[in-house]
């Protein structure tokens, strides 16, 4: 099938027939090889921000259960790790670069598909005003100008001129996105290396501030808690995993396609792991779970708990302020390079969605010269600013509630990867290790973010959660769930403006079927990709041998 995207920028309209063979998928025009198995780890990792994410989310989570934190650190990898599980098994079967929409839509129907794809969206341009407003206040930070730092307007600025900076890299390919990331996650971990050494060797040699304590053993395992503070701490800490799904988004422009994904997902996801438990247990040894001074149990420090205990970790002296300046800029590249990851799985899922024509075509346009998906990656850029101008202007409360509203979306379409991934092999589990990574893995993965969304939802409606409430509901679950209704109308009102998506037209679960539309002067039926006009006859009589029409 010719791929009419290349040369003149054109849509990849995706009106082809069935499913592939295993491990392809429609070319929507994206530059193929642009990425290797290194290059989407580092994109997957870089992509949950962790720098960012240990400041502020760490804080909160020890608040919850204490010394226990990192365990809740190790508890919250399993349902990850499950899901990249699920993943990296669809991956192979097809790489597609719209993930959980065209996965759920072979699995559970056009409905479905449509809804995870747009609880991955939703969840993407939320989040982007919170990282948007922290690269905006720390830039300002890294350069001494604290009065501006502590400005909505001037840190308002700042995060449009920061979302429109890394829109445009997304914009002009890959390849440039993926030698930034390589800078900026360097600069992360070696920062978050350099704190966890600095902060034990502090512990262990008897330097550390009042409080400080020697690290256990118990401290990962969650025993003696109570349900409610795991299950509070549990929902932040799964928020801080998300993000290595976009080792897997990039998929259509890596090399090997139905392999390096997948194992780059599951290898990201490990490596957190590792950063997580290593950075949690030296900070909470350094820094102890009092709540006065730098306590982590002191909500003063919760929202940033690095701003907070930094100075004090890395001292006075020349070394010590140049770690303390890199703190500030680890957590600013962390806050960039998540703002540019964020986009790129957004833009490849609205591309694959305009491709199969579950939106607007338009969003299928790839550029000439650059081969990204330019019209998605503009619109996902403008979105993000709008959405992130609207919320500053209407209440900073309304603004943190929706960042805590997106741990609804990552349980939502998270979860549903996983039960996709369950139902597709179902008839195909030919060996025990197919038993385990195919179906048990990914409905397990599925069913721990069921209970995960439950439980949020039970949380998220008290009124005394979060900072605004509405129609005498908690804001966050407010927000969360009207944000997936929202999609439903959507989903509703395309559904009456272009029904072919959801009528199974261009986008099936029947292998071996031949996918034929009417000619445009309406005399009859033709193979979609067709350019020569080939038409096939209304009797069907010219229909090629051993193919079987599908009409909706």
């Amino acid at each position: 099938m010719s791929n009419p995207a290349r040369g003149g920028g054109r849509s990849a309209v995706a009106d082809a027939p069935g499913r592939l063979p295993e491990g392809t998928a429609l070319d929507k025009g994206l530059k193929p090889g642009t990425v290797g198995l290194l290059s989407s780890i580092v994109i997957g990792t870089a992509s949950t921000a962790p720098a960012y994410s240990l400041a502020a989310t760490l804080g909160f989570v020890v608040i919850a259960v204490g010394v226990k934190a990192p365990s809740i650190m190790l508890l919250a990898f399993v349902p990850m790790y499950f899901i990249a599980v699920a993943y990296a098994e669809l991956n192979k079967r097809e790489p597609d670069c719209g993930t959980t929409f065209t996965w759920a839509a072979r699995a559970f129907g056009p409905r479905t598909g449509w809804l995870g794809g747009w609880g991955l969206i939703a969840a993407d341009v939320i989040v982007m005003a919170n990282l948007a407003q922290i690269a905006g206040s720390y830039g300002y930070q890294l350069v001494g100008l604290d009065s501006l730092a502590e400005s909505t307007v001037w840190t308002t600025v700042a995060g449009v001129l920061w979302i429109a900076g890394m829109t445009w890299i997304c914009y002009i390919g890959l390849e440039v996105s993926k030698r930034l990331q390589y800078v900026l996650l360097s600069v992360e971990v070696v920062v978050l290396v350099a704190f966890a050494v600095y902060a034990l060797v502090k512990v262990y040699s008897g330097d550390a501030p009042d409080g400080s304590l020697r690290p256990s053993l118990s401290w990962l395992w969650p025993s003696g808690l109570e349900w409610s503070s795991v299950t509070e701490a549990m929902l932040l800490a799964i928020f801080i995993y998300w993000g290595w799904d976009t080792a897997v988004a990039i998929n259509e422009e890596t090399t090997d396609p139905g392999r390096t994904p997948g194992r780059a997902a599951i290898i990201s996801t490990v490596l957190l792991l590792a950063t997580y438990a290593v950075v949690s247990v030296a900070t909470v040894a350094f820094a102890g779970v009092g709540t006065t001074g730098i306590g982590l149990g002191n909500e003063d420090n919760a929202e940033d708990v690095f701003n907070a205990i930094g100075p004090v970790v890395f001292g006075d002296d020349l070394g010590g302020r140049v770690f303390e300046a890199l703190l500030i800029i680890s957590v600013l590249t962390s806050a960039s390079a998540s703002t540019q990851t964020t986009i790129l799985p957004t833009a490849r899922a609205t591309l694959s969605m305009g491709a199969y024509r579950a939106i607007p075509v338009a969003f299928a346009r790839i550029h000439p010269r650059y081969l990204s998906p330019s019209v998605s990656t503009i619109w996902m850029g403008a979105v993000s600013i709008a959405f992130y101008v609207s919320l500053t202007i209407v209440s900073d409360n309304v603004l943190q509630d929706s960042i805590l509203a997106v741990g609804l979306l990552i349980a939502f379409y998270y979860g549903m990867t996983g039960f996709a991934c369950a139902w597709e092999f179902r008839r195909d589990l030919h060996t025990a290790r197919d038993v385990v990574m195919r179906f048990v893995i990914p409905l397990l993965g599925g069913v721990m973010l069921l209970a995960v969304f439950v439980v949020a939802c039970i949380e998220y409606a008290d009124p005394d959660y979060g900072f605004t409430v509405l129609f005498g509901v908690g804001g966050v679950f407010v927000i969360g769930i009207g944000t997936l209704l929202l999609g439903v109308v959507l989903m509703a009102i395309y559904n009456v403006i272009a029904p072919a998506y959801f009528r199974g037209e261009t986008l099936r679960n029947r292998p071996g079927d031949l996918l034929l539309e009417r000619a445009q002067d309406g005399t009859g039926l033709r193979l979609p990709d067709s350019r020569e006009e080939t038409v096939i006859a209304p009797d069907l009589s010219n229909l090629p041998e051993g193919r079987e029409p599908y009409q909706p």
